[in-house]
């Protein structure tokens, strides 16, 4: 087949490709456009999360230095007095519980250092004073303890502690012993709170301010002044929810021995998110996580940007798509015609050569017939049905638009004029196979020999005879095709070649590239064909001189 090929511009050749590149283009420039809003706005998000963290840590600490500044001041006005009675520390513990400032703390303690052998002594001197149930717990285990004899408020939250000796929790101790060493307040790492008589358990720290009194020169520390903060309390005193801003907030114990939070405040991001930050507390390093709240996908300058950009590309795509179908229509008309022009051709061509094929098939049969019959009449009976089969085969093939036909249809069409209201029987089995074109025509004129040869001396010629059609694939190309004969008149033993027989073993033979079989046993005729199955494939127009 001839083409013609023309010169032509790119985007007549490409119709499509202009209006796809402009839209690809400008939603380009759309995502670019896009792409740094977001990181401008992660940018400012970031900045927005660094000063929300300076926030929450500076809340915290200024809480916490507003409470150790008062432990402080609490310290020295204690140890100006000869000695720290309940009455005085109740005074003092009221101004802190009149500052709205300082109300995140638990219970607040006066705590005295006490030989263990003086314990005894202590407890008959604080059950003398009206506290009849004092005792110091737990036994001390080293040779000094400090035990919390005065606690306000006495009931609730502050009675839990009097008696206690924070010598003897490690925790506490290690603060103690900070606190006597620098002379400054100290606070502990994560401890345990109990509150009120039910000595419910809650996290927290506690704070030790040191006391000394002056005696000959010689300054010597006589007790310590104990406050207990709950932890949550603590954290919503610092940074209640108007502050945090859908923000969420925990703090760690940067020294404790796990890494879960002592309290916190709203939600909680995942770690990889998270603003650490650190604080001190009284000496005690302390760690503030910042959550920031979760972000929308895309931000509303981002969805605007990319609504209108999309917009613009699809309006531009439009336009341009438009600009250019006409003279793809143009083209594609012309090229329609000259496919057309091609197509009827090739088909002229193609019938011509099918024409060509069938006409010398007729021929053969019809030189065949001649040579073996002297009668006009046997000569015409024998040319019509042959014709007719072919006739048959090539109804079968039209049906199908020339594509694979099956053995089944085949076989069937060439054997119902020989069966219909007979008491001869035809069975027939086998799987769906289906054949080329050529190869049914051959397989169909083999049929029709068969049939008439049986029709006339074999097993269709009498009541009760059978005539049964196999067929299996014996390789996954080639299919074994046996025709058997049974309850006919029997088959004489010598018998001349008559043209069913020549065209069985020459014509389809030929036809089909593979030689038959075709015996002619006494209890009947028996034929095995082996017919090549192709696969279905598109139907091809031949070129121009092709011949098969």
């Amino acid at each position: 087949m001839v083409r013609l090929v023309r010169a032509q511009r790119w985007y007549v050749r490409f119709p499509r490709a202009v209006p796809v590149a402009i839209f690809l283009m400008v939603s380009a420039i759309t995502a670019l456009s896009v792409y740094a809003i977001e990181q401008v706005e992660a940018q400012r998000a970031e900045a927005q999360d660094r000063q929300m963290a300076l926030q929450a840590t500076t809340a915290v600490e200024r809480l916490a230095s507003a409470n150790v500044a008062y432990l402080k001041a609490g310290a020295a006005l204690l140890a100006m007095r000869q000695k720290v009675t309940r009455q005085s520390f109740r005074e003092f513990a009221q101004q802190i519980d009149n500052d709205e400032a300082l109300r995140s703390g638990a219970g607040i303690g006066w705590a005295t250092f006490v030989a263990a052998g003086d314990i005894p002594a202590l407890e008959r001197a604080m059950r003398a004073e009206g506290d009849r149930d004092f005792t110091v717990h737990p036994a001390p285990v080293g040779p000094q303890a400090l035990v919390i004899t005065y606690a306000e408020p006495r009931t609730g939250r502050g009675r839990a502690g009097i008696g206690f000796d924070a010598m003897s929790d490690p925790v506490r101790r290690v603060a103690i012993e900070r606190a006597m060493r620098t002379g400054r307040p100290a606070a502990t790492g994560t401890v345990i709170l109990r509150i009120g008589a039910g000595n419910v358990e809650r996290t927290g720290f506690n704070i030790y301010a040191p006391v000394h009194e002056t005696q000959s020169g010689a300054r010597r520390l006589t007790g310590m002044v104990a406050r207990g903060f709950y932890a949550q309390d603590f954290l919503d005193a610092a940074l209640g929810p108007e502050q945090l801003h859908d923000y969420g907030v925990a703090i760690y114990d940067a020294q404790g021995p796990d890494r879960t939070p002592l309290a916190m405040l709203g939600p909680q991001a995942p770690p990889a998110r998270r603003l650490v930050r650190q604080v001190v507390i009284a000496d005690h390093p302390m760690t503030i996580a910042l959550s920031p709240p979760p972000g929308n996908a895309l931000s509303s300058l981002s969805l605007l940007t990319l609504l209108f950009g999309m917009m613009v590309a699809a309006l531009l795509l439009v336009v341009a798509r438009l600009l250019t179908q006409q003279a793809a229509e143009d083209r594609k008309a012309l090229a329609w015609f000259e496919e057309q022009a091609s197509i009827r051709n090739s088909l002229t061509r193609e019938l011509n050569h099918r024409v060509k094929n069938t006409l010398a098939n007729v021929l053969s049969i019809v030189a065949l017939t001649r040579r073996r019959t002297d009668n006009i009449d046997d000569f015409v009976a024998g040319l019509i049905g042959r014709v007719r089969a072919l006739s048959a085969t090539h109804d079968l093939l039209t049906r199908s638009e020339w594509g694979t036909t099956p053995i089944r249809d085949v076989v069937g069409a060439e054997l119902a004029p020989y069966v219909q209201g007979t008491e001869r029987a035809v069975m027939m089995r086998g799987p769906d196979v289906e054949l080329a074109p050529n190869d049914a025509l051959s397989l169909g004129l083999a049929i029709h020999e068969l049939a008439t040869n049986a029709s006339k001396y074999g097993a269709l010629s009498v009541p009760g005879g059978c005539v049964e059609i196999g067929w299996e694939m014996i390789t996954d190309k080639l299919a074994r095709i046996v025709w058997s004969e049974s309850g006919g008149p029997p088959v004489p033993t010598s018998r001349r070649s008559g043209f069913g027989t020549e065209l069985i073993e020459k014509i389809v033979a030929h036809e089909l590239r593979n030689p038959v079989d075709l015996r002619f046993d006494g209890e009947g005729v028996c034929c095995t064909l082996i017919v090549p199955v192709r696969p279905p494939a598109m139907f091809q127009l031949r070129e121009c001189g092709e011949g098969s």
